[in-house]
């Protein structure tokens, strides 16, 4: 097989291109970025019926996206090499294929128009794949604008799909004006058209981001974040948790006074096991009734822990519940959100777990295997899961947070589902020292200031390490502390007034992608045994 060296030049200048966009601020380059492999694309297309060319066209394809994968998520190593050499392999292939049937479809269709097809396949997949058990969605187009957040405050409306139908246009209007006219003038004076499908969703996003909030402000609640910044791979899951509570209660303590409603702790920050039949009784719970809220009657103690749960004899068992060899009885595990005051403990199972981390993918049908999850410390395995999102209910009934546990944060769609169940504000707890100190945790949070805009909610951000912070409606920061610090933040902050477009309705422009390619789907299958009667 010859080797190609200008579609090995146009496969690597676009996967530069896309992995450039995610760093130092140079999100314009996203722009630009389909451009090479749109170009490899339509030139393979005039050869596509010879079997050596179509996979020729399928490796260059699959290079760039393997390089998009690579110089972006490159971190998840220190989670585990295995485990990120199969992230990377898979989701360089998934993207492969779905790129790889635009072309098939686009082919046979013949038609000019067809190219922009690739709009909503992608947004179709991008959707997809945040519902099923290998969901790896860190590079959903519309996330690369998360470092450019005065961009997009339009995301309120449509979400990041909205950013990925931005992205996709301009690049598809580009190839479009380079087929037609080539590197000439010609191209320049067409330009214009291109520029102000850039400029215009900027201007946009700038006028919304001038007007700001018209609503009066809420009753204003304190919310005081602790960062232990405890070791997860040395530290954290091998000293006891007594030692852990009373170290941060020495930090905490002298910062709480009676006007205090919240203080939040990260992440599985408590490491015990905790039975949830006994929860208000358990040892944890006890420590912080009586070290803190004895003291401070109005606080509210949001929390992660490790708690597990038995099932009893004759009840329904979950796919990923194990079995007690001892009483022979079978448990789930969770990673778990608690809320702690002085009249009840609320709980919320953390729901969209890591793959391969948390839980085995198609646990019904890989249960076997179950031993082989990577193993980060604390809770691993297949944990359980809840059906439906649950959010945390302030004493007086005006705050309502919503308990987004860590890898929950990356998934908008989904995180509107605790708005629709009537929070008001967004509460992440998270643990990102597995990922060292790297663009992981940066990116993570930076991720966090677009759901505070798709909702117009604040966001308080509690990491064990990483960015600790407050993020405003409009998707600022405020107050983030620095990596591998301990440290301690405190604000007040309002509810959000109102559900947005986005958090009412979802997805739309996701939606109509999936209906539009399971047409194109149909259509495509159609086509196909047309060609083969002929």
């Amino acid at each position: 097989m010859a080797f190609n060296t200008r579609s090995f030049g146009l496969s690597l200048l676009s996967g530069l291109l896309l992995a450039a966009s995610w760093y130092f601020h140079l999100g314009l380059l996203i722009f630009i970025a389909w451009v090479p492999l749109l170009i490899i694309e339509d030139e393979y297309s005039l050869v596509r019926h010879q079997a050596k060319q179509k996979l020729r066209f399928i490796l260059w394809v699959y290079f760039t996206f393997l390089i998009w994968n690579l110089l972006v998520t490159w971190w998840v190593v220190y989670a585990s090499l295995g485990g990120a050499c199969m992230a990377f392999i898979c989701n360089s292939l998934l993207m492969t294929m779905v790129f790889v049937f635009f072309s098939n479809v686009k082919n046979r269709l013949q038609k000019p128009w067809a190219i922009y097809l690739l709009i909503p396949i992608w947004l179709a997949w991008e959707h997809g794949h945040t519902l099923w058990d290998l969901s790896w969605t860190w590079l959903t187009l519309g996330n690369v604008f998360a470092f450019h957040s005065q961009w997009v405050q339009w995301y309120e409306y449509t979400g990041t799909s909205g950013g990925g139908l931005w992205i996709l246009g301009v690049n598809l209007l580009m190839v479009q004006g380079l087929k037609q006219h080539g590197f000439s003038l010609a191209l320049l004076k067409a330009s214009w058209k291109i520029a102000l499908a850039i400029v215009l969703p900027i201007a946009l996003s700038e006028i919304m981001l001038a007007k700001g909030s018209t609503s009066t402000q809420t009753k204003a609640y304190e919310v005081v974040v602790v960062q232990p910044n405890i070791d997860p791979y040395n530290v954290k899951f091998q000293m006891d948790y007594q030692t852990q509570f009373l170290n941060v209660l020495q930090l905490v303590k002298p910062q709480l006074s009676a006007q205090t409603d919240y203080l939040i702790l990260p992440e599985t920050f408590i490491t015990d096991n905790i039975n949830e039949a006994n929860l208000a009784q358990s040892d944890p719970v006890v420590w912080f009734r009586d070290s803190l809220i004895r003291y401070f009657p109005k606080l509210h103690i949001i929390t992660g822990a490790n708690t597990y749960k038995f099932y009893e004899a004759k009840e329904a068992v979950s796919s990923t519940a194990r079995k007690e060899e001892e009483s022979g009885l079978y448990y789930d595990q969770f990673n778990t959100a608690l809320q702690i005051n002085k009249v009840s403990v609320e709980v919320y199972h953390k729901s969209k777990l890591v793959p391969g981390v948390e839980r085995m993918p198609f646990p019904w049908l890989l249960k076997p295997l179950e031993s082989l999850a990577i193993n980060m410390g604390g809770t691993m395995g297949s944990l359980g899961t809840q059906a439906q999102r649950g959010v945390f209910k302030h004493q007086d009934s005006v705050m309502v947070a919503a308990p987004v546990v860590c890898y929950e944060s990356v998934y908008g769609d989904y995180l509107t589902n605790y708005v629709r169940a009537g929070a008001n504000f967004i509460c992440i707890i998270t643990n990102d020292g597995w990922w060292e100190d790297t663009p992981g945790y940066i990116q993570h949070l930076n991720y966090a200031r677009l759901r505070a805009i798709e909702n117009r909610m604040p966001v308080v951000r509690c990491t064990n390490t990483g960015i600790s912070c407050f993020i405003n409606a409009d998707g600022s920061v405020e107050q983030s502390t620095n990596w591998w610090q301990t440290a301690l933040i405190k604000k007040k902050i309002s509810a959000g007034h109102t559900k947005t477009f986005y958090s009412t309705f979802g997805d739309l422009i996701a939606y109509i992608s999936v209906g539009a390619t399971v047409a194109l789907l149909l259509l495509n299958v159609w086509l196909k045994r047309i060609r083969k009667v002929k």
